[in-house]
């Protein structure tokens, strides 16, 4: 293994021809962390016209049967108390899962559930088998009328984003990758404008699991089922309290679909597949 003193000189070498490589390191430009010693530059759509932020929602449905599985690690600003009470936000069941059953994913995590669960935090940032995302610092929703949740203001969306890979990287998340989820999946115009310049890609979804607050694991897991197409995104949360069943449905959903031929990968090798292009 490459001592981490030369790991971290070796990936800065390389990024060098790329772009600046610094304790905040840059991807078109990088919002995060230093880039991926696997990768030097993740993959990422071209931005929309103006350099709006893009958006994806797949990948290509002629490149054979892929699905990825995203995971939503949510948690406002707002609820320590209610983790300090005994509440639990995380889901070491449902990771135990995905370890168990060999299933590469892509987690958008909270940067306040990093700072709730940091080793968590690190040790998913750690594990090849997932690549760590951006989910907004508070989960505030980034326009009005989304789902109830408090809002943010235009000119604190990107202090949302800015600060939450702050929180992943604190947390000891190496190479968060330069995705970004919007909470609750609610954006406009605005909200893409507002990004502008941060090099993310907005990450969206083609199959809702129905697994927010479901009680019902079948019925989760038949909407799964029949929503899967190649290249789907499909979203879970990865929060006990609000999705308790998360971890019932992976475990019946992965191997039905590995016997209709798809395969698992993570969200970077659909865009990837993408040629950079919506």
């Amino acid at each position: 293994m490459i001592p981490q003193a030369r790991r971290i000189a070796a990936v800065c070498a390389l990024g060098a021809a790329l772009t600046a490589c610094g304790s905040a390191g840059s991807v078109r430009p990088a919002p995060a962390g230093p880039v991926s010693p696997s990768a030097a530059r993740p993959p990422v759509l071209a931005p929309g016209p103006g350099g709006l932020t893009p958006v994806f929602e797949h990948g290509p449905r002629t490149r054979g049967k892929t699905v990825a599985f995203t995971f939503d690690a949510d948690m406002t600003a707002d609820q320590g108390p209610r983790a300090a009470s005994g509440e639990h936000f995380d889901n070491p069941g449902l990771i135990a899962a995905l370890r168990e059953l060999k299933v590469p994913a892509t987690v958008f995590m909270t940067g306040r559930w990093a700072d709730q669960y940091p080793a968590e935090a690190r040790d998913l940032g750690h594990d090849p088998r997932f690549e760590v995302a951006n989910h907004s610092y508070s989960h505030y929703a980034f326009t009005a009328d989304c789902y109830g949740l408090p809002t943010v203001d235009a000119d604190g969306m990107r202090a949302e984003v800015q600060r939450a890979y702050t929180s992943l990287r604190a947390a000891g998340v190496p190479h968060a990758m330069p995705y970004f989820r919007f909470p609750g999946g609610c954006y406009d115009q605005r909200a893409l404008r507002a990004l502008s310049g941060l090099g993310v890609t907005a990450v969206q979804w083609d199959v809702v699991s129905g697994d927010a607050f479901a009680t019902d694991a079948d019925a989760v897991t038949r909407q799964v089922l029949d929503g899967v197409k190649p290249g789907s995104v499909v979203i879970m949360h990865c929060t006990r309290s609000a999705a308790p069943t998360t971890e019932r449905v992976v475990r019946t959903v992965v191997p039905e679909l590995r016997k209709r031929g798809y395969r698992f990968v993570k969200v970077s090798e659909l865009i990837g597949e993408t040629g950079g292009h919506r």
